[in-house]
């Protein structure tokens, strides 16, 4: 299958249909990572992933959701919840998140994807109201946390970081029923991992979630929602 090519980011956003991506995902390149690009690229089931070069949109199939009735905490992170051995906040620290993120080393990856343009853009995200982040605090310092994106009654996660012991565990394991009591339905997860899978997150066909993610982005949801867990 051909890769798509995208207008420049002055452009009005327009994205070929997610079915059309080839084998690995990959759907199309070029485009912007202005808001306007990033909010019609997740509320159609894509999302941005490259490292140097031009913007690389995916959109895999299966894909990796999350129902939050299914969240399954490890014994491990729930002595945690218990004990309140971190303190959890949400879009308290939002840049200083991504850039934990950015910082991490993650097995078989060289360097990272979150660049400072990427940092950027979800940066203007957040200040829309779209991107959001959960914090994870231990005397005052930042060790842990995740961020994505909120489209309708959908989340998307993209990505999390720990410095202690299970701190992005307790950020998820925090936000997701954070999320369900807000009305939101699904947790998009992009990608299997076996540490999702762990969490109860489930490869559903990539048309179901398209199907799903269609009803889903016109849900309105609290929106006092995103305040302090």
């Amino acid at each position: 299958m051909s890769i798509f090519q995208l207008p420049d980011e002055d452009a009005n956003p327009i994205f070929p249909a997610p079915h059309l991506a080839n084998l690995d995902g990959l759907l199309a390149v070029g485009g912007g990572l202005t808001p306007e690009w990033l909010t019609m690229a997740y509320a159609n089931g894509i999302f941005p992933w490259y490292d140097e070069g031009p913007i690389l949109w995916w959109s895999p199939d299966p894909r990796m959701v999350l129902f939050p009735a299914d969240l399954h905490v490890p014994r491990s992170t729930l002595r945690h919840l218990k004990k309140k051995t971190y303190r959890v906040t949400l879009d308290t620290a939002f840049e200083a998140v991504l850039r934990g993120c950015s910082e991490m080393a993650r097995p078989d990856q060289h360097g990272t994807w979150i660049n400072d343009a990427m940092i950027a853009a979800y940066v203007a995200l957040h200040r829309q109201g779209y991107a959001h982040s959960v914090e994870v605090w231990r005397d005052g310092a930042l060790v842990g946390g995740l961020y994505g994106v909120a489209i309708g009654a959908v989340f998307c996660g993209e990505s999390m970081f720990a410095k202690a012991d299970d701190a992005s565990k307790v950020a998820f394991s925090a936000l997701v029923p954070a999320l369900a009591s807000w009305g939101y339905k699904m947790v998009d997860c992009q990608m299997h991992t076996d540490h999702l899978a762990r969490f109860g997150a489930t490869e559903i066909p990539r048309a179901e979630f398209l199907s799903k993610l269609s009803v889903l982005t016109s849900v309105e949801v609290s929106k006092k929602s995103w305040l302090d867990l």
